[in-house]
């Protein structure tokens, strides 16, 4: 089993289970002002592991099973057995710092609650971006695939659009600072890995 493979079974688990056991919802939910004022810090981190429904959780899982496993394999080969520590380096610091801003904007606001791997799913996300640019992308009811490299800075756009309107209860600043996580970890990581994001895209021009 890859260490995707075990976060996705782990993340789906205990999400069935908090369905029905609201009090292990509340216990790990992300809250910031408990977080600020009661320092339990830990729900930096356990909020990743509960989704609101069950199509929360088959949308994140689907997009983490769909490119978890190319960057798990990139890693991989990049740094050996490394790589998988580098991948959960990469998953549990998507969700610390796209927390991060819900943090500063919420910390005195304790009805403000928030669920869900989509921090650590747009990181792993934007890091397959990097790692293969030209690759499709394809989305619900649309019947062509999107190259990633494209994909990226459209969906980089709808995220802060949807932040700013701020008519939905979605944290979409969760997603994008997510994704602005994917890339610096990568490129920091091994900056050959931004190099051949370039060249690729001027093949491909």
């Amino acid at each position: 089993m890859t260490i995707n493979t075990l976060i996705i079974a782990i993340t789906a688990i205990i999400s069935f289970l908090s369905f029905s056991n609201r009090d292990l919802f509340a216990k790990l939910e992300y809250n910031p002002w408990l977080c600020y004022h009661r320092k339990q810090w830990y729900r930096m981190i356990s909020h990743a592991l509960i989704h609101a429904d069950l199509f929360h959780l088959l949308v994140n899982m689907f997009v983490l099973w769909s490119f978890g496993r190319i960057v798990e394999a990139w890693f991989g080969n990049l740094f050996g057995i490394k790589g998988i520590w580098f991948y959960l380096l990469l998953y549990v610091g998507g969700v610390l710092f796209a927390s991060l801003p819900g943090l500063r904007k919420h910390r005195d606001n304790p009805a403000y609650n928030a669920v869900g791997a989509s921090g650590a799913v747009s990181a792993v996300l934007f890091a397959a971006i990097l790692l293969q640019p030209l690759s499709e992308i394809r989305l619900f009811l649309i019947p062509f695939g999107i190259p990633a490299f494209i994909f990226g800075p459209l969906y980089l756009f709808y995220e802060v659009y949807m932040d700013k309107r701020s008519s939905d209860r979605i944290a979409h600043d969760a997603h994008y600072y997510g994704a602005v996580f994917g890339l610096l970890f990568c490129v920091l990581l091994e900056p050959r890995i931004f190099i051949n994001f370039l060249n690729q895209i001027v093949k491909w021009l």
